[in-house]
């Protein structure tokens, strides 16, 4: 009922640039924060950034002056433009939408949902 769809990962030079990008679908009536998570390899998942329905952020150290979280509410998108990139940002990028839809039954759910990964890899 509710999809994440992610574009914009793949290989990129250290200190080259890229940008994410979430689509939100579905009989959504709300989103309230909407993030970006990242997953290395042998690693847990860990917060990268998040961005409240008023444009509220919030970042991980590690990414803090590089990475910029957006989004366009009328597109229920949000967006990542990451700067300066290096070999340890390379990992699968997943976004993640706190938000309010209907279900098949029309119910309003509140429920938080997750794309399904882009990767993005840093060479040295």
């Amino acid at each position: 009922q509710v999809q994440l769809v992610e574009s914009g990962g793949g290989l990129v030079q250290a200190g080259g640039s890229l940008r994410l990008s979430c689509a939100a679908s579905g009989r959504i009536v709300s989103i309230n924060s909407m993030g970006w998570y990242r997953q290395a390899p042998g690693k847990q998942r860990e917060l990268v950034a998040t961005i409240t329905s008023g444009g509220s952020t919030n970042y991980a150290d590690s990414v803090k002056g590089r990475f910029t979280i957006s989004r366009d509410n009328a597109k229920n998108t949000v967006y990542l433009q990451m700067a300066s990139l290096k070999p340890e940002d390379t990992a699968v990028y997943y976004c993640n939408a706190d938000l309010v839809h209907y279900s098949g039954s029309g119910y309003l759910v509140t429920a938080a949902y997750w794309g399904q990964g882009t990767q993005v890899t840093v060479s040295s």
